[in-house]
């Protein structure tokens, strides 16, 4: 088993200690507590725009969403069928990754070390029909942009597969956790999470706090239970039994309780920001506020 240091040499082994100092690194630290965000809240944006919004709400890490460097999908062509469109969308983006320059990557990478910006996770979701090139493919990846860690909304039954590219390329995969409790497959009660940690000493847990509220657990207690094994935390608030997502404070997820868990107890776990709810203003705004949130549970 990898303890909490581990993981955290294998998720900066792929940043240059150079980079690091030539760069003006933005600091979200708050009372020793790393602040950072989900690209996905800014999933309105392309990625050029998104990463100049996480540069403005001073955010000094990120989880990089894989569909912010991905091409779109082309649009159906003429008399094509839904089901026919989303095969060939589908086949499209495999191949993409099959056959994208990893350059490409490393360009990537080098846009967010020129803004100040760490990509600390690179959030490439594998799913059971992907190949095995595929996998591997997302490992390349992930080590072109500098990140050492792969997080990823999985099955129980992918990451079987996953288990030996981990070991191969020696990272950490931690699995993203939602509210389904209905099926056994995914990811969302405490006992896939142990399964998953059993399959690899190189599996983790990228515990999303309001899904896992939302499914009616206790997020302070599993991650005091299991601080060791997470790497990555999403913060947003829901409400319990299967409730919807709500502007932070609103609904039922213990944000204030577990950012200062996190700062109590000096654990270095990632608190991520992934603005999910429908917010009165732009996504740059909503997610200027989350981090004022932050900012206050933790002073």
């Amino acid at each position: 088993m990898y303890s909490r240091r581990d993981f955290g040499k294998i998720a900066l082994a792929g940043i240059p200690a150079a980079a690091l100092a030539q760069v003006r690194q933005i600091d979200s630290k708050i009372a020793g507590v790393q602040i950072g965000v989900q690209s996905y809240s800014f999933r309105d944006l392309p990625l050029d725009r998104a990463l100049a919004a996480i540069a403005d709400a001073g955010l000094g890490e990120c989880e990089l969403y894989a569909p912010h460097v991905e091409p779109r999908p082309a649009p159906p062509a003429p008399g094509q069928s839904q089901a026919d469109a989303r095969k060939a969308a589908r086949e499209a983006l495999r191949n993409w990754r099959l056959t994208v320059a990893l350059e490409e990557f490393q360009q990537v990478r080098k846009k967010f070390n020129d803004a100040g910006i760490r990509i600390y996770a690179y959030n490439y979701s594998f799913t059971d029909d992907f190949t095995d090139e595929e996998i591997d493919r997302g490992f390349q990846m992930t080590q072109a942009l500098g990140a050492g860690v792969v997080t990823a909304s999985s099955t129980l039954s992918c990451a079987k597969r996953v288990a030996p590219f981990a070991e191969k390329y020696k990272m950490a995969v931690a699995y993203h956790g939602h509210s389904d409790t209905r099926d056994p497959n995914q990811f969302c009660k405490p006992e896939s999470f142990a399964a998953a940690c059993a399959m690899s000493p190189r599996f983790a847990v990228n515990l999303d706090i309001g899904h896992f509220t939302a499914a009616n657990y206790d997020a302070v207690e599993f991650i005091r239970a299991n601080h060791d094994r997470i790497p990555i935390l999403h913060l947003k608030d829901r409400k319990r039994d299967q409730g919807a997502n709500t502007p932070w404070g609103q609904g039922d997820t213990p944000i204030k309780a577990v950012l200062q868990l996190l700062r109590d107890n000096k654990w270095p776990i990632r608190a991520y920001i992934e603005y999910e709810y429908r917010g009165a203003s732009d996504s740059l705004t909503e997610v200027r506020k989350c981090f004022q949130y932050c900012k206050e549970a933790l002073a």
